[in-house]
């Protein structure tokens, strides 16, 4: 029976940060209040276009699977703030990698985006409808942040990750997953003005203003990673205790402890990041996948959970069992054009922009 294996792995994290502190210059906040909310520290600014941080975090995949870019015959795109809408993101990443007949297509379930393409793609390698995938999570959020709300601008960074899977008899790769959406609660992270309801002459593009109800989040949140977590192990026919390492969503740092003590997971087996990047929404979990290989977490044959949560509100849970190789194939010299502002400094440019009736103020946010 065929399997889809990861064999490539690559990130790219734009170099500009921005700190608490950086925020407290514009936010009644601090490091502390931040801190002790959510356990995050700093997060990344893009100065470049969502799609320029995907192909430069899949030309590094590639390199680590020793792939060629020609071999890719299906390119899966997570993501919420895409380029575009049409065209999709994933023929740019195709076009820029000089791909020409691969499938392509993006995905959006928000924070999930990437897993939900990881799901996608192992499936479609098990048919037959494809042999070698290209699995990208990636978000730009600074550009559609609301930067005069606190509840939502201290939480959200900008990446982007990618994974090579490759056809394998070997039992490796996704050996379960769950994945679901508890839409009744969808109300309760939003984004509005993201969309063709937006398109009334009033909304400006880029107007965005968000539902971030952070108490009844936390607890679905909670709710939708364990029920997914517990059906994903029973369907893997796995124990909690043959988990070797959890790699959850970054979203918040009591959701990650909060799951993993209902798990009964050791702290020393869960991988956190959360502190460096905030959350990515859907490169938030690939790119904390790739950087627990890159410092040593993964080991050959290892079972790796991956619970993770998202707007709408999806949830989803991946059992991983990870193949012999932990070390890439080879490197790539590819380099985000350089960055001469600080991640502040673009943030501030960021809310200069023209909005409908001034900074948020004017706007019907029914």
């Amino acid at each position: 029976m065929k399997n889809a294996t990861i064999t490539g792995w690559g990130k790219c994290m734009p170099p500009a940060v921005l700190t608490n502190d950086d925020i407290s210059t514009f936010l009644d906040t601090n490091d502390e209040w931040i801190v002790t909310r959510t356990g995050m520290k700093e997060r990344r600014i893009s100065h470049v276009p969502i799609s320029e941080l995907a192909h430069v975090a899949s030309v590094r995949a590639l390199a680590a699977a020793g792939v060629d870019a020609s071999d890719v015959d299906l390119i899966i795109f997570g993501s919420c703030t895409p380029d575009e809408i049409v065209p999709n993101s994933a023929s740019l990443v195709q076009r820029l990698l000089g791909i020409e007949k691969a499938a392509a297509f993006d995905i959006n379930t928000a924070c999930t985006s990437g897993m939900y393409a990881l799901s996608l793609a192992s499936s479609l390698i098990r048919t037959g409808t494809a042999r070698t995938a290209l699995v990208i999570g990636a978000e730009v959020i600074s550009n559609v942040q609301d930067w005069t709300d606190r509840n939502v601008a201290v939480l959200f960074g900008d990446g982007a990750a990618a994974f090579v899977l490759q056809e394998t008899v070997e039992e490796e790769g996704v050996l379960a997953d769950k994945l679901g959406c508890l839409a009744e609660s969808r109300d309760i992270l939003r984004a509005h003005g993201m969309g063709t309801r937006y398109i009334d002459g009033q909304t400006i593009l880029g107007t965005v203003w968000w539902n971030f109800q952070g108490q009844e989040i936390f607890k679905k949140a909670v709710l939708g990673m364990c029920e997914a977590s517990a059906q994903a192990l029973e369907k893997a026919g796995l124990s909690t205790d043959q988990i070797d390492l959890v790699v959850p969503h970054q979203a918040n740092l009591r959701i990650i402890d909060a799951v993993a003590k209902r798990f009964g997971v050791p702290a020393e087996k869960v991988f956190i990041n959360i502190h460096k990047y905030g959350n990515m929404s859907s490169a938030t979990t690939p790119v904390a996948l790739v950087e627990a290989i890159e410092e040593g977490y993964v080991k050959p044959g290892m079972n790796i959970l991956l619970p993770a949560f998202g707007a709408g509100l999806t949830y989803s849970a991946h059992i991983i069992r990870w193949g012999e190789r932990v070390e890439p194939v080879g490197s790539a010299e590819i380099e985000l054009p350089p960055c001469e502002k600080t991640g502040l400094e673009l943030v501030r440019e960021m809310m200069q922009r023209p909005r409908a009736g001034g900074p948020f103020k004017s706007i019907n946010k029914s």
